[in-house]
């Protein structure tokens, strides 16, 4: 048995049924949440005016400095470190095991009390 599967784009503002190459997925955030929404070309360049005031005059955020930020702190947690975590936790109520990842609640908790 054969099967065809069909995906169809349909514009998310105004339901209008996309063909093949047009229209355009946006993908934008705001308040620390992204999103994705398919749009006509029509529809996207209504977007885009309607931010290009406030695109003008904010400052670009690199996605890269906020995964190299996360990579550095992750590498900050050192094995020998993670012991004293560990000890730390234990003799505070929070139940680790003696092996594997430590929650990073955890490390942060011990990083506040230190």
């Amino acid at each position: 048995m054969a099967r065809k599967q069909i995906t169809q784009y349909i514009d998310d503002l105004d339901g209008t049924v996309l063909e093949a190459g047009e229209g355009k997925t946006i993908r934008f955030s705001l308040e620390g949440r992204s999103y994705d929404i398919d749009l006509s070309e029509t529809n996207a360049q209504k977007l885009r005016d309607a931010l290009a005031p406030f695109i003008e005059v904010a400052t670009p955020v690199s996605a890269v400095a906020k995964s190299d930020r996360s990579r550095a702190q992750r590498g900050a947690t050192r094995k020998s470190d993670l012991a004293a975590i560990r000890s730390w936790a234990n003799q505070n109520g929070y139940k680790v095991s003696d092996r594997g990842r430590v929650p990073a609640a955890v490390v942060e908790a011990y990083d506040a009390a230190h």
